[in-house]
């Protein structure tokens, strides 16, 4: 069990040893690694990894790292001076290099396998054995974990080269993928969506690598040019990086008894994510099945407010597999994600997602990874067996916890004290015969207005006079259970306004403003990643008018179904 006690006082982190003395590897000391792993961690090509938790592996830093960005915001929370991020030492930890690290710092890092499930399906083909032994993290690197003003995080690289589970894969990330990362996780945060977190954004001056992607002006659904990418590393910052997926694998051994440890390593890592992202909610006194079943209702809550929070600021995962489902119940790997311009609840942006992970698809994928959670948990149940049952209702209820929590997020977003589904029903519905703007249009709304005119600057298509109708008679309903709800909450109009503005942001982080921020980072120019950086995380502030013009627009007409903007591959 990890020590409650390991606590530090509040301080600010000036230097690499600063850091250095508030290292604690809680992963590394409690769980096991793999018993074949090598000494040097030297260990960058594919293998079966078949027993332990982690592999000790060394990240492969990038050449000539140069700084883009850092959060300041994250900084703050963990005591570090901004100064921090440019510095020699920092530089390079962060892009890669532990060789010079001080003292109790590790110069190795670890990365750890997990199972895939797609849509609550087991796939063992992802893995190049056809074990599921050899698929995980196949270029993300883990390097730190700590206490920083009292709060446990850990530090991964994204794109810090090449594991045992790379797959034959090169191991880094493009820049154009770091950067949509980067920025996507400090708006998520801003937007309050429980998120992985930025810490900082290197990129190499020297290296490059090949990737398929789509040329000038291409509308092609595949990419259709290999182009080359300056290679990036994003470190991201997590309570944990455990994974439903994770849990599945060792779920799946124990299950099979493919080793005389299985059962054990599964107990050992329930019980890791239970101290790392639920100890405030499970007695540790309990015995392991009945934490098991606290365990799968919290993670529950967890995982189905998250979705609902996706549903309201317009966002797809686009990719999400039981390997992308963090089972602390936050977003994690920004992949093939994207905001919604227009309203569509078949949005995709990931043209190998189908319409099973689409924008109003994702509460059910939730629940059929939420499945393969309690799938993973069943082992444990064995001298228990009362328990499964229990297990399974908590399961079972999944569908009735989703709908109250979307519920709950669409009487918010229209400002009202109930959901009212029937309003609902027919506001989607005319958002979609209008192609309206599905951020403007709520931000719109949220100035209380009693006739569509106010609205149309959220439309992307002009609606037809029949279309007018129905909007006008929508808002004469929504306008009347509004004034209800104020009588019943005891809120002036004004009140209610500013509620809805905190609900609804103004600003959300379109593929087509984060595009050339990508192609001007390539070409050395970082100014416009900062700018964003900076516009969103603070989307639902009223920023000034030239971010207003530039930021706050429908999408232009002449990027529509341009490929790499309204979708992409997984090319990253």
């Amino acid at each position: 069990m990890i020590d409650p006690t390991a606590t530090n006082i509040e301080s600010t982190i000036d230097t690499l040893d600063d850091l250095a003395a508030l290292a604690n590897y809680s992963l590394l000391e409690t769980l096991h690694a793999d018993p074949d792993a090598t000494v040097n961690g030297i260990d960058h090509y594919p293998r079966e990894i078949s027993s332990g938790h982690y592999v000790p592996v060394n990240p492969t830093p990038i050449t000539d790292p140069e700084y883009i960005a850092h959060s300041h915001t994250l900084f703050q929370e963990l005591g570090f001076n901004d100064a921090l991020a440019q510095s020699d030492g920092f530089t390079r930890m962060f892009s890669g290099d532990l060789t010079q690290v001080p003292e109790p710092l590790r110069r190795q890092g670890w990365a750890c396998g997990y199972a895939l499930s797609i849509y609550g399906n087991e796939y063992y083909q992802q893995c190049p054995f056809g074990t599921g032994n050899g698929y995980g993290d196949g270029r993300a690197v883990s390097v730190l974990e700590g206490i920083f003003n009292n709060k446990r995080w850990e530090m991964q690289l994204k794109g810090g080269g090449q594991t045992p589970y790379c797959r034959g894969a090169d191991g880094r990330a493009v820049l154009r993928s770091s950067v949509r990362e980067f920025l996507a996780q400090e708006h998520m945060h801003a937007l309050g969506v429980p998120t992985s977190r930025s810490l900082s954004l290197y990129v190499s001056k020297s290296e490059t690598v090949r990737r398929p992607w789509y040329s000038k002006g291409s509308r092609t659904q595949d990419p259709d040019i290999m182009v080359y990418n300056p290679v990036a590393i994003t470190t991201r910052v997590a309570p944990s990086f455990i994974r439903v997926g994770q849990l599945e694998l060792f779920g799946r051994r124990a299950r099979k008894q493919e080793h005389p440890k299985a059962l054990e390593e599964l107990e050992m890592l329930v019980l890791h994510l239970i101290d790392r992202e639920y100890s405030d909610l499970i007695d540790h006194e309990l015995t392991l099945p009945e934490k098991a079943l606290v365990l799968a209702q919290a993670f529950r809550d967890r995982l189905t407010s998250l979705v609902s929070n996706w549903i309201r600021v317009g966002y797809c995962q686009g990719n999400f597999n039981s390997d992308n489902c963090a089972a602390g119940g936050f977003t994690l790997d920004y992949g093939p994600y994207g905001f919604m311009d227009e309203f569509d609840p078949q949005f995709q942006p990931w043209t190998g997602g189908g319409h099973h992970f689409s924008f109003l698809n994702q509460p059910l994928a939730a629940e059929q990874n939420f499945h393969m959670f309690c799938v993973a948990l069943a082992p444990l149940f064995q001298t228990a067996p009362e328990g499964i049952e229990q297990l399974s209702e908590i399961r079972n209820g999944f569908a009735e916890a989703m709908n109250n929590k979307m519920d709950a997020m669409w009487a918010a977003k229209l400002g009202l004290n109930k959901n009212e589904p029937e309003l609902v029903k027919e506001l989607l519905a005319l958002l979609t015969q209008t192609q309206a703007d599905y951020t403007r249009f709520f931000r719109e709304l949220s100035n209380l207005p009693d006739n569509v005119e106010p609205l149309t600057n959220s439309f992307y298509q002009t609606p037809s006079s029949k279309l007018s109708e129905r909007w006008e008679d929508w808002l004469k309903q929504w306008n009347t259970a509004l004034d209800q709800a104020n009588t019943s909450l005891k809120r002036s109009p004004e009140e209610c306004v500013q509620q809805m503005k905190q609900i609804n942001p103004k600003y959300t982080l379109r593929e087509w403003l984060v595009q050339p921020a990508y192609q001007q980072a390539a070409e050395g120019n970082y100014e416009l990643v900062r700018e964003l950086q900076q516009v969103m995380t603070q989307p639902y502030a009223e920023q000034l008018q030239e971010v207003e013009e530039k930021f706050y627009r429908l999408r232009p007409a002449e990027l529509n179904q341009l490929g790499g903007l309204s979708h992409y591959s997984c090319s990253s």
